[in-house]
C-alpha cells in the first residue's frame, strides 16, 4: 500500500531540515539525531514504577533500569530489552518511554539494559554485554520479582539484533530459559544488500549513509559480516529456538531481512508471529505523537508477548 500520510508527512518534514549534501554523520551527530527522534515517543504507561541499577558486565558495571507494572504480582514474566540505534547510539534514558509501555503492554518485569556503544567499545562488547545482563537477569531472577522460567529478550532496531543473537547463543547452551523473542524492525543481515534497503536507501528515516558508518564505527575491519554474531539471519542452527514474535514495516530498509528470518525460523520449526505494517517506515513503533499505529503495534506486542508466557 502507498506510504502512510502521516509518515510521508515526517519524511518530507526531516528532508527538508537535512543539508543539501548528506554526509557521513559524526557519532556526536547520530546520536543527537536519534534522542531527538525517540522525542516523538508517546506511549501508555499508566502504573509502571521505575528503579534504576547497575549489574556486572565483562568490561564493567552496566547501568539498567528495571519497570514493573501494577499488575505484576511477586513473581512475573521477565522481559530483558535492547534499544535500538545502530549499535552506536540510543540509551535507556531514549528508550524510557517505549520501554514502560512495552512493561505495561506485556504485563512483565522489564530489564532495560544500557550496553557499551560503538565506535568507543566495538563488536563484540555489545553481544558480550547482552549475553551476560540475559544470564545475569536470569540468575537474580527472585531478587527482581521475575519468573527466571518466563523469560521474553527482545529490542528494536540493532536491539533487536542483540536479541536475536542472544537467543541463538543461549539454545548452543545449558541455563537459559527463554521461552520468546520479541524482534521490533530488526537490523539482522550486514553481509548483503536486500531489494529493501536499496529502494528505501534514501529518504525512509534512516538512509544508506547512515547504516554505512553506524556498521563501520560498529566492526573492526577484517571481520566477517556473516558471522551469525554480526548477521543473526546467516545462521544455519535455528531449530530449538524461543517462539518469535517479529514486527516489520513496509517502507523500511531493513523490511527484508525481518521477513526472511521469519520464514527461516518457521522452516525450522520455530514458531512464528510475524506483521509486516503496510504503509509505516524504520522506527515507526516510538512515534506515538504523529503516528497512532506506534499505540497498535505496541498494544498488538502485548498481547503475543501474554500469550508466549503463558503458553
Amino acid at each position: 500500500m502507498p506510504l502512510d500520510p502521516l509518515a510521508k508527512r515526517l519524511l518530507t518534514m526531516m528532508a527538508a531540515a537535512a543539508p543539501q549534501s548528506r554526509s557521513r554523520p559524526s557519532v556526536e551527530a547520530r546520536r543527537q539525531s536519534l534522542a531527538k527522534l525517540m522525542q516523538f515517543a508517546r506511549a501508555e504507561a499508566p502504573d509502571v514504577t521505575v528503579s534504576d541499577g547497575t549489574l556486572p558486565g565483562p568490561g564493567g558495571e552496566l547501568p539498567f533500569r528495571l519497570y514493573s507494572p501494577a499488575s505484576a504480582g511477586e513473581s512475573a514474566p521477565g522481559f530483558v530489552f535492547f534499544h535500538g540505534g545502530g549499535l552506536v547510539a540510543g540509551s535507556v534514558a531514549t528508550h524510557d518511554r517505549i520501554a514502560a509501555a512495552l512493561a505495561h503492554a506485556t504485563g512483565c518485569r522489564l530489564v532495560s539494559v544500557d550496553y557499551r556503544l560503538a565506535p568507543e567499545h566495538k563488536y563484540p562488547a555489545a553481544v558480550d554485554d547482552a549475553i551476560a545482563a540475559t544470564e545475569w537477569v536470569a540468575r537474580e531472577a527472585p531478587s527482581l520479582g521475575i519468573d527466571a522460567e518466563r523469560l521474553v529478550v527482545g529490542g528494536d532496531s540493532a536491539g533487536a539484533t542483540l536479541a536475536a543473537i542472544v537467543c541463538q547463543e543461549a539454545a548452543q547452551s545449558a541455563g537459559l530459559s527463554i521461552v520468546a523473542q520479541c524482534l521490533i524492525c530488526p537490523v539482522l543481515d550486514f553481509e548483503e544488500t536486500s531489494p529493501s534497503r536499496e529502494a528505501f536507501a534514501e529518504g525512509h528515516l534512516i538512509d544508506r549513509t547512515t547504516i554505512e558508518a553506524d556498521l563501520s564505527d560498529y566492526l573492526p575491519e577484517g571481520l566477517d559480516a556473516a558471522d551469525p554474531r554480526i548477521s543473526p539471519l546467516r545462521a544455519t542452527r535455528l531449530a530449538g529456538l524461543p517462539t518469535a514474535i517479529i514486527h516489520t514495516a513496509e517502507y523500511d530498509p531493513m523490511r527484508d531481512e525481518g521477513n526472511a528470518y521469519a520464514r527461516k525460523l518457521l522452516a525450522a520449526g520455530v514458531a512464528v508471529e510475524h506483521v509486516c505494517h503496510d504503509g509505516m517506515v524504520h522506527n515507526f513503533h516510538a512515534m506515538g505523537a504523529i503516528l497512532p499505529q506506534a499505540q497498535l503495534v505496541l498494544s498488538q506486542i502485548g498481547e503475543q508477548v501474554r500469550r508466549a508466557v503463558e503458553r
